[in-house]
């Protein structure tokens, strides 16, 4: 008979928020529930509650209960709060395993885990050095840059396996934070094909869905979906637009998510491409795969060196050609099926990638059948959940 594995995951966010890392905590939460084990999920206290998932939330901050923290130092104590709510959880039942999403999850998973003499598992989705200079909250010529390096390497060393959202993420662990291979397991992105398909609405309703939101018919649609920042390349993305628009090229622009849409709406309008993009603000992430089917194509600018790209295997499994910059990342997804801007952070090479695309729409319906494939083969949650299982139970075992 297999064991019942309890799982306590620390997400030092506000989970569920329909975007990047919080679709891995989710995915995972679920195929591993599938898979017959419990999963307890302790988090910050704002965020959208999930009815088939176990969330335990911190208290709300005193000065300001609707606060949304990204790097700030409000972090540090939203993370004591949830330090507090992972004490009390962990006092009222036992679990088997400590997951700990990012190095702040680890952090404070590594105290979880000593009283429960439980592992850890650190789920590292990029360098937390390398995010927060990508957020503007630290400079790394500045003089606490060498100290939160110094940290996150600690941090690294505390877990007593990691997994990483990408090979690239194994590698530079290996390469710069002195882990050794035994300790780090790569377990890329995945995605759900049962969920994002590329037949989820008509042709009809696909037509009468881009008119309603005002886009032209006659113009080839690049979909973008996820955070609105600048190290995703959102400012890159109009700048394209703009391009396309002065070389008298009919392309527009389906751009959904947050936060920030006021302030790219203004940008749209200085660069003279409000009749070009089409911002919807916030997407549920149930209404994904239905946004994602009204594009012709799909675009990931994103310009950070380490962090993962898990809308591009939304995109794949959406049968959508996708146009991204040359990272690891991109390409550990993309393989040679990726339409690449030839220049990081160029926005002519990224007008250049989409303008392949539009030319060859034949072409566009054959790439998007091959990385819908592509991701079948290689980006299914049902494979990544077992080998989560697997690692689960390699370091459950080294402990007896």
């Amino acid at each position: 008979m297999t064991e019942t594995y309890r799982i306590l995951m620390v997400a030092p966010t506000s989970f569920f928020s329909d975007y990047g890392g919080h679709i891995r905590i989710l995915e995972e939460a679920r195929v591993l529930q599938r898979l017959g084990h419990q999963v307890t999920i302790i988090t910050y206290y704002l965020g959208r509650d999930l009815p088939d998932l176990e969330i335990i939330r911190t208290r709300p901050t005193p000065w300001r209960p609707d606060y949304e923290v990204g790097s700030s130092p409000h972090k540090f104590v939203f993370d004591i709060f949830l330090a507090w709510a992972g004490l009390g959880t962990i006092l009222r039942q036992r679990f088997d395993v400590i997951h700990g999403h990012t190095h702040e999850g680890a952090f404070i998973g590594y105290f979880l885990s000593r009283i429960l003499r439980a592992p850890l598992l650190l789920d590292f989705q990029g360098s937390m050095t390398s995010e927060m200079v990508d957020h503007n909250f630290l400079n790394p010529a500045g003089p606490w840059y060498r100290w939160a390096r110094l940290l996150e390497l600690r941090i690294d060393q505390m877990a007593d396996v990691i997994v990483t959202s990408s090979q690239h993420g194994a590698t530079l662990l290996e390469r710069d934070f002195k882990c050794g291979s035994r300790r780090v397991y790569p377990l890329p992105d995945c995605v759900n094909l049962d969920f994002f398909r590329p037949d989820v609405l008509t042709p009809e309703e696909v037509a009468s869905r881009r008119t309603a939101l005002g886009i032209p018919a006659d113009r080839p649609l690049v979909a973008y979906l996820g955070l609105l920042a600048d190290y995703q390349g959102t400012p890159l993305l109009l700048e394209a637009a703009r391009i396309l628009k002065q070389c008298g090229r009919d392309v527009h622009f389906l751009v959904m998510g947050f936060p920030g849409v006021s302030q790219y709406r203004r940008m749209a309008h200085d660069l003279g491409v409000t009749d070009r993009v089409t911002f919807t603000g916030k997407i549920p992430y149930e209404q994904a795969p239905a946004h994602l089917a009204l594009g012709d194509m799909a675009i990931s600018p994103k310009i950070s060196a380490t962090e993962g790209a898990g809308k591009i295997l939304n995109y794949m499994a959406m049968a959508l050609p996708t146009i991204a910059f040359d990272t690891p990342v991109s390409r550990e997804y993309l393989g040679s099926l990726g339409v690449y801007a030839k220049r990081m952070g160029d926005s002519t090479s990224l007008a250049d990638a989409i303008l392949r695309l539009v030319d060859a729409p034949e072409w566009r319906i054959e790439l998007g059948h091959k990385l819908r494939q592509r991701a079948a083969r290689h980006f299914s949650w049902e494979r990544s959940g077992h080998h989560l299982l697997t690692i689960y139970r390699t370091i459950l075992q080294s402990r007896t």
